[in-house]
């Protein structure tokens, strides 16, 4: 607990996971004061994101005294998505959305700018321009802070009118002014720059969804298409390029097995495998220092793991140390002075919400910032075991076991929790608050990564196209199976739970395996999948081509939506949603509650109008948890909320 230590003036409490005990439910829904902390090009201040109830702010403290000097937030359910340090004065920060607790933040598109001190507040970007007199929808996205540049960065815009474009532009961060000094081959492009800032590489999708690549030499070239999914079936993206230029760094799908990052000689076309995990795709990309340099990559399986290109380099040997000295710990450099001499980085593992630490590359010494959450005692939380097993048709699956600390694996009360998403999706190695909470009411908590989750490749992410509540739903009862053969679980006492996709699978498992869960809960969860169909197949033609895709055709979705199977499940049900969400509307929950109480299950709700994608709230978070734990108490035997 020493070590974890907040700063001065604010207290610490120990939460002990006891099995069936009551669980205080305020560590889990007090919220942290920082997220996200980086360090200014000269040291002189902190730049940190701070979490509200219903949005983000960003709050900018002088290093010397800790004294708050500046603080910007949007209105509600805004959130900063990134910021960055211009020069050692200016930040630019990037905004984005987020209706519910649940939602995935999605950009606005808008960028603003501060100043250290405070002074200079100003949007840089709003989301309407002006085309031939009337409002035009636009974005704008990050693409390069350009070093030795204090004035300028280059972004990326994307317009919405009848002749939609994006391009790359220069922006002045200080009076506004823009630059057009690259146009994309094609719309809703992501773009690559070098270290000289020049823009090289562009990657999207056409309109079918399928991803293409290109690149050109400079400023004066054409682009030329590298790749195209129609013709390749797999996809590639840039991640950055060396500091001379010469060559890329890309992530490039395999047809089998994971994503390798490879490099790419731009003057002959040569590629060279750099980096592959057997088991799972690059995580996240390492950058030298806070450089825009690809150096290496994080993978995540059993815990977060770091591969560098060179392993002699200067930056992999800092990282090694770290890990040596934080064991058990994943790390995580946020950033750096412009001169290297100090540097930010963040500790966290399965146990440990996080901490951020002050390291002098001079003296070697790492000094703590701040530990998020530091109400959480590692010593009391329980750690995360990673489980591998084969689906009935022989596919390999991984995940996640929650054990309470303490008790042995066996014959235990256990919750099953599908994740969201589902595409692309998965869950991952770290401190996760719900698998906690029911871990202290002595629940084990399984967690699998089923066919369409993200983190295993381009095949296993295929594998799930059109299979909700078919392959996709007999991979988590697989999962439980096993859970039960392993004898982890007693079978008599398993429910399931989940939210979004997850409440979804929740209801889908009991439909579709009356007999193997005791009771299920759906928490923002879509049921009637036919609807959602006709929805989302509104927005657009990719969203149509998308829904074709991976949901199927509309005509068969009654089959598998839990709206339709109600008839068939036996166990209870607690339903929750939120009347403003636009992911899950409430229907879908209003569909299921009906259905259920014709088929005579026994159904218990709680919506809150609201509420959006997932509860903010503290009371309304509160209430729900509330009753989630009675409701599992009263089917499985475990604790309840103090």
């Amino acid at each position: 607990m020493k070590s974890r230590m907040r700063w001065a003036g604010l207290g610490l409490l120990c939460v002990a996971a006891t099995a069936q005990a009551q669980v205080d439910l305020e560590p889990f829904l007090k919220r942290d004061m920082i997220s996200a902390l980086k360090i200014s090009p000269t040291g002189e201040y902190y730049a940190m994101t701070v979490p509200m109830e219903d949005r983000t702010a960003l709050s900018i403290l002088r290093r010397s005294d800790r004294k708050l000097t500046a603080k910007v937030s949007g209105v509600k359910n805004s959130l900063i998505d990134d910021f960055w340090w211009v020069n050692s004065e200016r930040l630019v920060i990037s905004m984005a959305e987020k209706f519910g607790s649940e939602d995935q933040p999605g950009l606005t598109g808008e960028l603003h700018g501060i100043n250290a001190d405070g002074s200079d507040s100003r949007r840089l970007f709003a989301r309407f321009g002006v085309g031939g007199g009337d409002p035009v929808p636009m974005a704008a996205f990050m693409v390069d802070t350009l070093r030795g540049d204090d004035n300028n960065v280059l972004i990326s815009v994307r317009t919405f009118d009848k002749n939609p474009v994006t391009r790359v532009e220069k922006l002045d961060v200080y009076t506004r002014k823009r630059v057009r000094v690259a146009t994309a081959p094609l719309r809703g492009a992501r773009f690559a720059s070098d270290a000289a800032g020049v823009v090289r590489f562009a990657q999207g999708a056409d309109n079918q969804n399928n991803s293409k690549l290109y690149y050109r030499e400079d400023d004066k070239a054409e682009w030329r298409l590298l790749n195209d999914e129609a013709q390749s079936h797999r996809r590639e993206w840039p991640l950055g390029l060396s500091e001379d230029g010469a060559s890329a760094y890309l992530q490039a799908e395999n047809n089998e097995g994971t994503d390798a990052i490879v490099v790419m000689d731009l003057a002959s076309g040569s590629r060279t495998e750099k980096l592959r995990d057997p088991a799972v795709d690059p995580y996240a990309v390492i950058h030298d220092r806070s450089d825009w340099i690809p150096i290496g990559a994080f993978f995540m399986h059993e815990r977060v793991q770091t591969r560098f290109f060179d392993n002699q380099s200067k930056t992999a040997k800092l990282y090694r140390t770290l890990e040596k000295a934080f064991p058990g710990n994943a790390v995580h450099v946020t950033s750096s002075t412009a001169d290297g001499k100090l540097l930010v980085f963040r500790t966290w593992s399965d146990t440990s919400p996080g901490d951020y630490y002050l390291y002098d590359a001079e003296d070697r010494r790492a000094d703590l910032i701040f530990s998020q959450r530091s109400w959480f005692d590692p010593e009391h939380m329980a750690p995360l075991r990673a489980i591998e097993l084969k689906a009935r048709d022989g596919l390999t699956l991984r995940g996640y076991l929650t054990v309470p600390r303490g008790a042995e694996a066996k014959n235990l009360p256990m919750v099953v929790v599908p994740h969201g998403g589902p595409y692309g999706v998965f869950d991952e190695w770290g401190f996760d608050d719900e698998a906690q909470m029911l871990s202290q009411a002595g629940y084990a908590v399984l967690r699998v990564n089923f066919r369409g989750s993200g983190n295993y490749g381009r095949s296993f992410l295929g594998a799930g196209a059109r299979e909700w509540g078919l392959k996709m739903q007999d991979d988590v009862t697989d999962a439980t199976r096993w859970a039960v053969a392993q004898q982890i679980a007693d079978p008599r006492r398993i429910c399931i739970y989940g939210a979004s996709y997850g409440g979804y699978a929740a209801l889908a498992g009991v439909s579709k395996e009356p007999d193997l869960y005791r009771c299920a809960v759906g928490y923002v969860g879509v049921y009637d999948l036919t609807m959602m169909h006709r929805v989302e197949s509104r927005e657009s033609t990719s969203m149509r081509n998308w829904t074709a895709d991976w949901l199927g055709e509309r005509d068969s979705l009654a089959a598998v939506s839990p709206t339709s199977n109600a008839a068939r499940i036996k166990a209870p049900v607690f339903l929750a949603a939120g009347g403003e969400d636009e992911t899950a509307p409430i229907a879908h929950s209003k569909r299921m509650e009906k259905a259920l109480k014709s088929a005579g299950v026994p159904v218990e709700t709680l919506y809150f109008d609201t509420e959006g994608h997932g509860f903010y709230t503290e009371p309304h978070r509160r209430e729900f948890y509330t009753k989630l734990l009675d409701f599992l108490s009263r089917n499985l035997g475990g604790g309840k909320a103090k």
